[in-house]
């Protein structure tokens, strides 16, 4: 029986980069309705529009596209464009190739509802990629317990506090507290950032017990820091952030949000 999160929307923002892609969008949306009953926004953002991936979804799943010819993929942008509409009062940031098991999920929501946190992490930072040999497992066989039993053949890629993959949060509480900073432009630290102004705003952040799982795909300009320049730039707007005061983010960042100068 489905756990019932119609207050819930998970928002998938993605650039088609590689069928393997696809897959792991697809597995991942199939694990997420197989155990709840509950709403799903994928963005897809590319240069055209071929129909693929809007005819591979069910319908039970809002798609929607946009248009954009640069081939760095603005993902805080685009998350940010995502949430325009959602009604829910709750959203999951989920990015298009992770999975925990449903009870962490469960575990999140229960602190959302009950009010005990503003922001919950699914996971406890530990983060593994799966491979691409345990990927083909689950693939050929998509059950949780095919991951846990692998999990010590997996590599922690970002260590054990990791801030990245996704989180849940309290709709206005996320919107109060900027959403995401655009200024990260492609990969980045923006996971870090977020979470350092979220910390600095006073946010109640929460992390459930449990590990996440990272299905592995090949890695384009939009995998790693595509320069160094762009590396220099990525870790300023990071120190930026931890080096403000409660105020100062206020009207540095969530002002201009909201349009106020």
């Amino acid at each position: 029986m489905k756990t019932n999160f119609e207050d819930l929307t998970f928002l998938m923002p993605l650039k088609v980069d590689s069928v393997i892609r696809i897959e792991n969008l697809l597995v991942v949306i199939r694990y997420l309705q197989r155990h709840f009953q509950t709403h799903i926004v994928v963005l897809e953002v590319g240069s055209y529009n071929n129909g693929i991936l809007r005819k591979l979804l069910n319908r039970d799943v809002e798609y929607r596209f946009m248009e954009d010819r640069d081939p760095v993929f603005h993902r805080t942008k685009y998350r940010n464009l995502i949430t325009k509409d959602i009604k829910t009062p709750f959203w999951a940031v989920w990015d298009v190739d992770v999975l925990v098991d449903k009870k962490q999920i469960i575990d999140t929501m229960e602190k959302l509802r009950h009010g005990e946190a503003d922001v919950v992490y699914p996971y406890d930072g530990k983060f593994y990629d799966t491979s691409d040999i345990i990927r083909t497992l689950y693939m050929k066989k998509p059950q949780m317990h095919i991951l846990h039993q692998n999990r010590k053949r997996m590599n922690l890629i970002y260590g054990v506090d990791h801030k990245g993959g996704a989180f849940f949060a309290h709709a206005d509480k996320y919107r109060l507290a900027g959403m995401e900073n655009e200024n990260f432009y492609g990969w980045g630290e923006e996971d870090f950032e977020r979470y350092n102004r979220w910390e600095i705003l006073g946010l109640n952040i929460h992390r459930v017990p449990g590990c996440m799982y990272h299905l592995s795909h090949p890695r384009d300009i939009n995998g790693h820091f595509s320069s160094s320049r762009q590396t220099e730039i990525s870790k300023s707007h990071n120190m930026q952030t931890r080096q403000s005061s409660h105020n100062e983010l206020i009207k540095n960042i969530i002002g201009k949000e909201y349009g106020e100068e």
